[in-house]
């Protein structure tokens, strides 16, 4: 069964395989590992472990296995979708470019897996939602933004929303629920994604 955990820990050399090393004592088996973000001010990283246990076993021994190392704490732990895999933005980017025209729709497609998140929308100032993933609501009201930022939305006290233009028109929205909080810089790779989708589309 997989699990995606989200983990601090110090960005010095031997950290990650420290980790590495508790989650496989604790009967974890790493499939991948992505670096989320590097905090220059206190000297930590934040990394996502895409891991895989045996079938009825619970992540329990393998958080309090890295929570057990100096320094790291695990910061989120959920399972993770059958299948699911940790797409890298190149790669994204590679399927973007494969049809331009459908570049907008095609990002709004890939987001959920480059991003852990549950669903991903375009939305249209005057037309509400016009392209969503299965997941996505069927209504969400334009938000003007200039730049990628978190969303509050009142009325969503458990899902964690992110947003970043296209144009004057249309935003892009993901939505995680129950967490983790997006990240600085899964803010900023929503833009750029964002910005690459709208270069795509009017080359």
């Amino acid at each position: 069964m997989p699990f995606l955990l989200r983990v601090l820990l110090p960005d010095v050399p031997g950290s990650l395989g420290r980790v590495a090393t508790a989650i496989g004592m604790a009967g974890g088996d790493i499939e991948a590992i992505e670096i989320v973000e590097h905090r220059a001010d206190d000297g930590t990283a934040v990394d996502d472990v895409l891991l895989e246990l045996e079938q009825g076993m619970m992540p329990d021994s393998v958080v309090s296995a890295c929570n057990a190392l100096d320094g790291v704490e695990v910061l989120f732990v959920s399972r993770y979708p059958a299948g699911g895999n940790l797409m890298m933005d190149l790669e994204a980017v590679e399927e973007l470019t494969a049809a331009p025209d459908k570049a907008f729709d095609t990002l709004v497609d890939l987001l959920p897996a480059t991003f852990r998140v549950d669903w991903a929308a375009r939305v249209h100032r005057a037309k509400g939602v016009v392209y969503g993933t299965s997941a996505a609501p069927d209504e969400f009201e334009f938000v003007e933004i200039e730049a990628p930022t978190r969303l509050e939305v009142p009325d969503d006290e458990v899902t964690l929303f992110a947003a970043a233009r296209l144009d004057g028109n249309d935003i892009i929205v993901i939505g995680r629920r129950g967490g983790p909080e997006f990240a600085e810089s899964e803010i900023a790779r929503l833009g750029h994604l964002c910005g690459l989708a709208v270069t795509i589309a009017n080359a």
